[in-house]
């Protein structure tokens, strides 16, 4: 029990020792958190406005009251340019605390996408859509509840806060711009099919992130954030007049730090695609990840379900913890709920976009 205690204890500091370089917003629902995955689906939306929310909380059964907590909410819309094409505007909060120095992270950004017809007639439509964002981020941290290696007491078998920490932090809050871009092609092939492909590059301005003095590290460069890099795809594709399959994927990148998520859900239509829509879906996601050493692993298996009534769409995920750190957290990883809401206007103009 001891050594697990240790080993925990080493793998909650490591996780703070890399969430202080780069920690970035994590929803195991990706697709249902569109300004989060990429600035060019603001405004993506077979409606004129969308609201959004999602809620994640992770590692409870490690951490108790001291679990991982994200949560975002976001509008954005979309204003018809020309005849076929559109301009996207959004506005997004996204925030999370972690472990027990209160790691905080709160972003506030602006979106704005234009979509442009590529191609195709009525109901069958290609789009190319170009996006950007921009916002301010706050990080904070609570040094107070803070222990070290130095005070461990390997007698007594845990740590001792009256002994010196030999540590010393300039600020236990910090604020910078972030900026982002991003691409993305939809094919919509009819009101029942389509799929989609984009690209997003995050932090293109590499911030600077540190709670100590710059001066102490050498410089800018040393301290600034990785650009993280997002590549997805996903589509919606009707086998039968009932029943449908929902792919999605999503890889990252950033620094020497990787994820992939692929998986697919099974969606079941009760009602009618123009009026009286109603679906129930359900699936399973993986995700991969790699070590310090570059070694791919296996870090959890998501399952996700989804009901859709007309504009109304809510899901319910869970992470099963598939790591090494399933001997402490018994395969218990990360709940999550999302929560969308789509107005729809009285424009006429055909099948626009793919169903997110």
């Amino acid at each position: 029990m001891l050594v697990l205690r240790r080993l925990l204890w080493i793998a909650v500091l490591g996780t703070f020792a890399l969430s202080v370089n780069a920690q970035d917003i994590h929803f195991s629902q990706f697709y249902n958190s569109p300004l989060n995955l990429n600035p060019a689906m603001t405004g993506v939306m077979n409606g004129n406005i969308r609201l959004v929310g999602n809620y994640r909380n992770q590692w409870a059964s490690v951490l108790r009251s001291n679990a991982f907590k994200t949560y975002a909410v976001s509008y954005d819309q979309k204003i018809p340019v020309g005849q076929y094409d559109y301009f996207g505007f959004g506005i997004g909060l996204w925030g999370d605390k972690a472990g027990t120095l209160s790691f905080g992270n709160t972003q506030a950004k602006a979106s704005f996408s234009y979509s442009k017809r590529m191609g195709g007639y009525r109901d069958r439509s290609h789009y190319l859509v170009i996006g950007a964002e921009a916002g301010v981020v706050q990080r904070s941290i609570d040094f107070t509840a803070a222990l070290y290696g130095t005070q461990w007491d390997a007698d007594a078998g845990n740590a001792d806060p009256s002994r010196p920490s030999f540590e010393n932090f300039s600020t236990d809050n910090i604020v910078y711009m972030d900026l982002g871009a991003g691409l993305m092609w939809f094919t919509v092939l009819d009101d029942r099919n389509s799929f989609y492909i984009g690209a997003s590059m995050a932090h293109l301005n590499s911030p600077e992130v540190t709670f100590r003095d710059s001066t102490a590290f050498g410089g800018r460069d040393d301290l600034s954030i990785y650009p993280r890099y997002t590549f997805h795809a996903g589509g919606e594709f009707m086998i039968s007049d009932r029943v449908g399959i929902v792919p999605n994927l999503v890889a990252m990148f950033q620094g020497p730090n990787m994820e992939i998520n692929p998986g697919t859900a099974v969606k079941f239509l009760f009602g009618n695609y123009r009026r009286n829509y109603q679906a129930f879906s359900i699936g399973a996601w993986y995700r991969l990840s790699n070590r310090f050493d570059s070694t791919i692993y296996s870090d959890a298996f998501i399952l996700e379900t989804e009901f859709e009534y007309e504009n109304i769409g809510i899901g319910l995920s869970y992470d099963i913890n598939v790591s090494d750190l399933n001997a402490a957290s018994n395969g218990n990883g990360g709940f999550e709920l999302s929560v969308i809401y789509q107005i729809a206007g009285n424009e006429n103009r055909g099948v626009y976009c793919p169903n997110f």
